[in-house]
């Protein structure tokens, strides 16, 4: 294969995988050095019938960590949602690459040992002077750990997906009628007649206990989960060695300590960490602290009520937490939330008088006897009128009067006139550049779910969660 490389003279049509020469063996080592771990030889996932091993996920996501900055790579490192978003993006890219190479392999494409000597002779890096250099060549092979079939291989399966790819990714061109009737909806504008009834136009009384006791029956009030929350914190500078192994051995002696029976702030004390106990708190309702990310706070309400977690390292230092207490969900006594009942009660009542107001309104409309207390306005989709008025008329045709639910308000709304818009050239080419778009990602999205259907996924939850550590 090397020696027709080499002396392969065609004009090269495409530039792919150099990454896989350049990067692989480095980007292998800071895969192992933040996920941790090592090769296994089960399958992971089966995608239509072909097996995903774990070696291919962590070459895929050794590869795609080998293009980030250092400080990108540890931001992966340290963050536990950036971590799994991360790998979520690596497994979906190997899941999707199986399922373009089986399409391949069912289409019965296939991709010559010339074409691949065309696509390695393009790549720049194996060239001097514009032309191919088997020096280059070599040493990038010697240097990535590949051999010459598993570089070609890996082309290969490259150009097979992108075979796959070249049909759904030609536009289907957005026929003129749809774009006009787009343009049309988009642009027209509508002549209506609507009044207002909002609830502060009645009045009602102070309830009584009865009542507002008989009106939380009908809306009992939820008490969310909450959790008191202690933390041993070792600030340091992650990003310097020296600092970040002083910061570790001390989080280790805590560590130990917590582990030996020592409470976590006498443990904190012992080193001079920072201890904080957090009162109860919401899961959404979290209190100010650069702790409590959104990650940390997923953590803390995963855990059971009593127990420590693992050492965490965070961006800046090391981090163990303790769930003190766990307060469930529950719904709230009566006599707690009375007081807060009131308001509400009175909105109710409010609401259910100003119903009734609309509906006479629209009753009298539907008789022929006008609408009271209307506005007349011309309006568009997006100006004109209350956005809940605007949005009832245009799904609605000439002559249609109804009631519209807005905040604290209704609206008894009638559409006298639909008016057509007038053409103008740069909002019609506008349109249509957006409306192509949407088809083309319409399209690609469509054989998406082509692609899931033909080649379904299972997984082998065993060895995936040994993968991402479940």
């Amino acid at each position: 294969m090397l020696e027709y490389l080499r002396n392969a003279s065609e004009k090269p049509i495409a530039k792919v995988l150099i990454g896989i020469l350049s990067f692989s063996f480095v980007g292998w080592g800071v895969a192992e050095w933040i996920f941790g771990g090592g090769a296994m030889d089960t399958a992971m996932m089966n995608v239509g019938g072909s097996d995903i091993s774990v070696q291919q996920f962590n070459s895929q996501k050794s590869n795609d960590l080998s293009s980030m900055t250092r400080e990108q790579q540890r931001e992966i490192y340290t963050d536990l949602a950036m971590q799994s978003a991360f790998n979520a993006q690596v497994l979906q890219k190997v899941v999707t690459n199986q399922m373009l190479e089986n399409r391949a392999n069912d289409l019965g494409f296939v991709v010559s040992d010339r074409r691949i000597a065309r696509e390695i002779r393009e790549f720049p890096e194996f060239q001097v002077n514009g032309t191919f250099s088997p020096l280059l060549f070599d040493r990038a092979l010697s240097n990535s750990g590949l051999g010459e079939a598993e570089f070609a291989n890996a082309i290969r399966d490259q150009v097979k997906r992108t075979m796959v790819l070249a049909a759904p990714a030609q536009p289907i061109k957005v026929p003129d009628f749809v774009v006009k009737a787009a343009y049309n909806s988009r642009y027209g504008m509508r002549e209506i007649e609507y009044a207002t009834v909002k609830y502060s136009d009645f009045n009602v009384d102070t309830p009584t206990d009865e009542q507002l006791a008989e009106y939380y029956k009908q809306n009992p009030q939820t008490l969310p989960e909450t959790r008191a929350v202690s933390y041993v914190f070792v600030e340091t500078d992650m990003a310097q060695p020296d600092k970040y192994d002083v910061g570790y051995a001390n989080a280790i002696k805590i560590e130990d300590d917590i582990i030996a029976g020592e409470s976590m702030k006498d443990a904190a004390k012992k080193h001079g960490a920072k201890y904080v106990a957090l009162d109860a708190f919401a899961r959404d309702k979290r209190p100010a602290n650069k702790i409590l990310t959104d990650a940390m706070v997923a953590k803390i309400f995963d855990m059971d009520e009593g127990l420590e977690s693992e050492m965490i390292e965070t961006k800046d230092g090391f981090l163990f937490l303790r769930v003190e207490k766990v307060n469930p969900a529950h719904v709230a006594e009566f006599d707690g939330v009375k007081k807060s009942l009131i308001a509400d009660w009175k909105k109710s009542e409010q609401k259910k008088q100003a119903y009734v107001r609309a509906n006479e309104l629209l009753v009298d409309l539907n008789q022929g006897n006008g609408l009271k207390n209307k506005k007349s306005a011309r309006v568009s989709r997006m100006s004109g009128a209350p956005t809940d008025v605007l949005v009832a008329a245009f799904r609605a045709g000439i002559g249609a009067n109804s009631i519209v639910p807005g905040d604290d308000v209704f609206y008894v709304l009638s559409v006298q006139d639909i008016i057509q818009p007038t053409i103008d050239d740069k909002k019609m080419t506008d349109l249509r550049k957006d409306m192509q778009a949407m088809s083309d990602r319409g399209l690609v999205d469509d054989y998406d779910a082509f692609l899931k259907r033909e080649y379904p996924v299972k997984v082998n939850e065993k060895v995936y969660n040994r993968v991402f550590a479940k």
